[in-house]
């Protein structure tokens, strides 16, 4: 049963939930699996907390998410939501914004005037995962510029 888990933690972080439910296919039962969680929770391998921070992290640097679509996947995870709320929560919202200029600044290099790269530039912004106000916030500062 541990060697199910081991194995599964072999390529990556793991959350308790995604553990938990790769144990169930795998046709271990609960009582068991859950015994396997406790001992990986002991020995350090399954932590959710340090999931979340390297995860935020992750996506917030290499694929330019915002908080809504780090969250949003946090929680189809399985990781519960206060780990969430607090690991965005020291987040600052001016680093939030940086990285919206940043994608902004390399994906339309000029948005003056034109009011359909705009949008597109809002749709983008959006399908990161940035939130509504924030994503017109940063499109009309790098408009002003």
């Amino acid at each position: 049963m541990l060697a199910v888990a081991y194995r599964y933690l072999n390529r990556r972080e793991r959350t308790e939930a995604e553990m938990r439910t790769h144990l169930a296919r795998a046709g271990i039962e609960q009582k068991d699996g859950e015994k396997a969680i406790a001992t990986l929770v002991d020995q350090g391998y399954l932590d959710d907390a340090r999931f979340v921070r390297l995860f935020v992290q992750d996506k917030r640097e290499l694929e330019e998410w915002g908080s809504d679509r780090i969250r949003q996947a946090l929680l189809a995870r399985g990781v519960g939501a206060y780990l969430v709320d607090e690991a965005l929560a020291k987040q600052d919202s001016d680093g939030e914004i940086e990285r919206a200029l940043s994608l902004l600044r390399r994906r339309f290099p000029s948005l003056a005037g034109d009011r359909r790269e705009r949008e597109r530039a809002l749709g983008v912004l959006l399908r990161k995962g940035y939130d509504t106000d924030l994503a017109l916030e940063a499109i009309a500062i790098h408009t002003a510029f």
